[in-house]
């Protein structure tokens, strides 16, 4: 392994152990009484006012200076996809069906990912790629059939909506992926742009739909957020670092990243133990899905 490769190895790692780790101030946010909207908010306030006071320390009036609006337009789209309604989904998939389960779906966004390039890009699928798919949609059924997650059970409906979350994840990540390698801006900045519309497109929602009443919540769910977005901070930073990388291909990045629920299963069976079920069932799908996803991207 090259030392370039082993810096990218380095920065997709510790997203996964942060991503790992937030599900589980997550569900302890949903069950303090949180919401998904305030969490999603929280959550973005949190990253994006650390990120421009970061710009602002080490950069000051030199920051964005290759801004283009095309570099507006691909993390701006980033962000309202992935940030925005992402989040979204993925804080109601986190209080459905438990943040173990969540977390392992969310995962096989490479498989969006590449059903978007078959689509779109006239790519083909390789056989590789094939098994991986098979494989992925096979942990998925074994996940369905777990009988983990929420200890309050929840309905095969409701794993729509971390299927939902893969899926705006996975069309946000090629948007990055394309920002960082042709435009001339730093990740962290990048970021900060991505988050910020991002956050400018919830409170929109939150205006639109008259839904000021979500940020009525107890404090405790306020403090799981906060913590929650803290992470994500940390998290996305090194995301965007690994994928603005030479050597930073998502063919390496996103199999990497989406390790993120092995650890969760981890954090929820000695962290979660009164408000979720770690079966044997959610350890071998979300294996599963954490081998499909890595046979498709590779």
């Amino acid at each position: 392994m090259t030392s370039a490769t082993a810096e990218v190895v380095a920065l997709a790692l510790l997203p996964a152990i942060l991503w790992g780790f937030t599900p589980i101030f997550d569900k302890r946010g949903m069950a303090a009484g949180g919401d998904s909207v305030q969490a999603s908010l929280v959550v973005v306030i949190v990253d994006s006012a650390i990120y421009w006071l970061v710009i602002a320390v080490l950069h000051g009036r030199s920051a964005f200076a290759g801004l283009t609006t095309e570099a507006i337009a691909i993390f701006g789209f980033a962000g309202v996809v992935g940030t925005a309604l992402g989040r979204i989904t993925i804080f109601v998939g986190v209080d459905r069906v438990g943040a173990s389960l969540n977390s392992a779906i969310l995962s096989s966004r490479p498989l969006f990912a590449t059903l978007i390039a078959l689509v779109f890009l006239g790519e083909p699928l390789g056989p590789r790629t094939g098994i991986g798919i098979v494989v992925l949609v096979a942990g998925l059924s074994l996940l369905t059939v777990s009988k983990g997650g929420d200890l309050g059970g929840w309905q095969p409906r409701d794993l729509l909506w971390p299927i939902a979350a893969a899926a705006t994840f996975a069309v946000a990540n090629v948007s990055r992926r394309y920002g960082m390698t042709e435009t001339p801006l730093s990740a962290l900045e990048a970021v900060a742009i991505n988050e910020t519309v991002g956050l400018v497109a919830l409170v929109a929602f939150v205006v639109a739909t008259d839904g000021r009443d979500v940020l009525e919540r107890p404090r405790a769910s306020y403090r799981y957020f906060a913590g929650s977005g803290l992470l994500t901070t940390v998290a996305m930073l090194s995301l965007m670092a690994a994928l603005g990388l030479e050597a930073g291909r998502i063919a390496i990045v996103d199999p990497l990243v989406a390790t993120a629920p092995l650890f969760t299963l981890l954090f929820a069976a000695v962290l979660l133990r009164d408000l979720e079920r770690v079966t044997r069932g959610v350890v071998a799908g979300a294996v599963l899905v954490v081998v499909g996803v890595v046979l498709i991207t590779l």
